[in-house]
Order: structure tokens, then sequence, then C-alpha cells
């Protein structure tokens, strides 16, 4: 694939022509939050960024920067204008190689000099289009290119290279969930980019381990989404995302492929597009993603389910989901062929989630109680970040119901959580904490200034 084209200097021209700010562009443009999701700076390190280290803006991003520009200064700017008459490749277009765009992920996500990793993928916006999903001739068209893809290299690939794979991927998913997205996520990109990259291109045993191997890479791609999508690098996560569904549908492995489209369903309720999160969380519970996931994976992707019904508004299809979920997680058992990235789900998980759809349908005292049974019934040593965003969440419904001191309570021990974890939604959490109490502050309220002292700190220690 070609290297993305190079922004002259025309571009920064335009933007002074305009006498817009960074800041203006940026809003002008949708682009809501800047690194590291700090609302208080709405995309401006992202254009900078464009401009200083001349990047193309993917996607459509050319095309709205044009249109904006043209309307502020009153005449046509094209994309020549800017530089820009080239658009830059969009990893997550459905119709490239699937080993050519690891391969591209590599070169802007490891090997990129000029640009600092971890700004590299931000340059890029989160796409709606990008959530339209292929049809069904794409899922079957995909398989297939598995099946006759040849071994580029003569290396063979056996079980023991899709178990060390395996070993590698739940070594990093139980760092993840203890320390949070912000830990090891470099190391997880480098392995999939380069050893993981390797295996794929190379000679397999039989058909069966070509399979597994792209089955346990997609699961990899997809630790390295979430890990992202927790550091609140929303374009990077929707990217490798889409290369673990890609993978997925290589190795011809429905569920895997129902697990990662249950992810982005997640992400994209957290971003506020419930339409688009319900398609997905719907796609992610069709034919065989649902009919071959063990029980367990059934509740998690239901429940992502009913929380896309609860957002849109489906009160009542919302509730049977939830009850469903409830069901599918009630017949997992100790006999059950468990895939392992499916360790992390169980009674705690489904209270939280439960608790996110009821607060989201408006059912306050609801949501407390799940959140509070989510919070018993956790090992929080183990999973150290999602105890810290619960009772962040739990915190918060608290306020809503105007009893802020049992939300501050929370709170308190949501910091006491949030300290070993390196992580976007906890920087979030924190940020929340301090927007509510805001109109509390230096009113003496001891409870209160404690935690928004210890919010800011936690801030100012993690950015």
């Amino acid at each position: 694939m070609a290297k993305p084209v190079r922004v002259n200097e025309n571009l920064q021209k335009i933007i002074k022509e305009s006498r817009m700010t960074y800041d203006r562009l940026a809003l002008e443009l949708g682009i809501v939050a800047g690194r590291n999701g700090d609302p208080a700076r709405p995309g401006k390190s992202l254009i900078s960024h464009w401009v200083r280290y001349s990047v193309v803006p993917s996607g459509d991003m050319p095309h709205y920067l044009a249109a904006v520009l043209s309307d502020r200064i009153g005449r046509t700017v094209t994309l020549a204008d800017l530089g820009l008459a080239e658009a830059a490749v969009d990893l997550r277009d459905w119709r490239l190689d699937t080993l050519s765009v690891l391969a591209d992920l590599r070169r802007i996500d490891v090997d990129d000099v000029e640009v600092d990793r971890s700004t590299a993928l931000q340059l890029m916006a989160y796409s709606l289009g990008a959530l339209a999903l292929p049809g069904e001739k794409w899922w079957s068209a995909t398989a297939r290119t598995g099946a006759t893809r040849g071994g580029a290299s003569s290396r063979r690939v056996g079980e023991a290279d899709v178990e060390a794979v395996r070993d590698m991927t739940s070594l990093f998913s139980q760092v993840d969930q203890r320390r949070g997205g912000g830990h090891a996520r470099a190391a997880v990109v480098q392995y999939l980019t380069s050893d993981v990259a390797r295996f794929l291109r190379g000679t397999f045993a039989s058909d069966r381990t070509r399979r597994q191997m792209f089955s346990a890479a997609a699961e990899l791609a997809y630790v390295a989404g979430w890990m992202a999508f927790d550091s609140t690098d929303h374009a990077a996560a929707q990217t490798y995302f889409g290369l673990a569904v890609r993978l997925a549908a290589e190795a011809d492995d429905p569920a895997m492929a129902g697990h990662v489209l249950r992810a982005m369903a997640h992400q994209a309720l957290d971003l506020g597009h419930p339409k688009q999160a319900l398609d997905i969380a719907t796609a992610s519970i069709s034919g065989d993603r649902y009919a071959l996931a063990c029980p367990r994976e059934r509740a998690l992707l239901g429940v992502i389910h009913a929380r896309g019904l609860a957002a849109t508004g489906q009160h009542t299809a919302a509730s049977g989901a939830l009850l469903q979920a409830q069901r599918d997680l009630a017949a997992a058992g100790p006999g059950d062929d468990e895939p392992a990235r499916v360790f992390f789900f169980g009674e705690a998980s489904l209270a939280h989630e439960t608790a996110s759809a009821l607060r989201d349908i408006g059912d306050l005292r609801g949501a407390v109680k799940e959140f509070e049974h989510s919070v018993e019934t956790r090992k929080a040593s183990s999973f150290a970040r999602t105890h810290a965003v619960t009772l962040g969440y739990l915190g918060a419904v608290h306020v809503r119901l105007k009893n802020i001191e049992a939300g501050c309570t929370v709170w308190s021990a949501a910091l006491d959580a949030m300290e070993p974890v390196r992580s976007g939604r906890t920087r979030q959490t924190a940020m929340h904490m301090r927007a509510t109490l805001s109109p509390f502050r230096h009113r003496g309220i001891r409870s209160i200034d404690r935690v928004d002292s210890r919010a800011a700190a936690y801030l100012e220690a993690t950015s």
C-alpha cells in the first residue's frame, strides 16, 4: 500500500487566511475531544499535529476540512489547494487486505519516527462511517481469502506457535485488567505487528492451524484495540477492532467476530452514538456469532445488546435482553469449552453492564443496586481498572439522586482503586468528579474538598 501523501505548507497558509483558531476549526469539524480525552482541549492538538507534522487527515476529514474552510473564506477551497489532492488510505476501509492493513499499522504505530507514536493514530478521527459493517458477501469472501491465501514465507507455523500467541494474549489481557490500557500497550502492538504478523505470512501445518492462528491474532488485535479504547485513543481503537474483525473473518470464527463487534458497540455507546451501537450490537448476536458462542460469551454479547436497546429508548426490549443475558450466564458451567477471552466476564461484570442499562433507562435506584452488587462480587485485585470505573459510575448515580455525601464516599473508594491504574476511562471518571463537584468548591465541605483535591492529584499524576 502507498505511503500517506505529505501535506505541503498550503494547509497552514489557508488556515491562517481563514482567521480561525485551531480550537474553532476543531469544533466546526466535529472533533469534540483532544488528546487523552481532555474536554478542555477540543481537538487543538489533533489539528496542530496535522500542520506541524505535515500529516494527511484520514477518511472523509480532508473533504470536511475543505468545506469548512471554503465557507469561512468565501471561495472554493479544493483538496489540491490544501496539499491534499490525494487522500490518505484509511485503514478502516473494509475493502483493504487484512495483512496489508497489519503491515501499515506497524509503519504508522511502531516504525514512524517523524510522529510521536503515542499520537500517530490520534491524528485520525473516530469515524461513524467505519461503523457501517460490510454485507454478508464480504464475510464469505473474506473467509475464502483466508482459505486460499498462500504462505508468503517458508516459515512453518504449527500448533505450538498458536499456543504461544494465546499465552501472550492472556498475559496482556490480565495486565490490562489490573493496570489499565496505559500499561504495556506498546508491547502488545509490537508483538502483534512483528512476531504475529510473521506467523500469519508463514506456511501452516494444516488449514485448521491457519484458522487457529488467525483467530489468535484476532484476539490479540482486539486486546490492542481495547487498550487503546481504555486509553481514550478512539480512532486507534477503532482501527485495531476493525483489524480484529478481518482476522476473525479470515479464520472463519464467527464467535470471535461477535466478541469484537460487541467491543465496537461498547465504544460507540461510550462515545454517545446509540443508534450505531445498537446496529453493531445486533450484528454481534446474529446467526452463528451468538449460536456458536459459549453461554458466558452469549451473556456478554447479550448485555451489550441490552445496553444498546436501553440507550435508544427501547426499554421493554432492553429488559427482556437483560433477562436473557442473566439466563445465559446462569447456564455457564465448568464443563463448557470456554475461550480464554471471556475470563473477565462473570457476575460482577454482568451487574456492571446491567446497572449501566438501568441508568440509561432512568431507573437510578435499580442502577445503584446493580452497581453495588458488581462492587461486592468483583475480585478487585485482579480487575482493578473495572472496579475503579464501577465505583466511579456508582458515585455519579448517587449524586444524581441528590445524595452527595454517599457519592463522595464511593468516589473516595474509586480514587483508592485508581492509584495503580493508568487508564483514560479512570481519568474521565476523575474529571467527571471534579466537574460535578465544582459548584460546591470552597464552601468548606470537607468530604467534597477532599475528593476534589484527590481527583486533581490523580489527573496531574497521570497526565
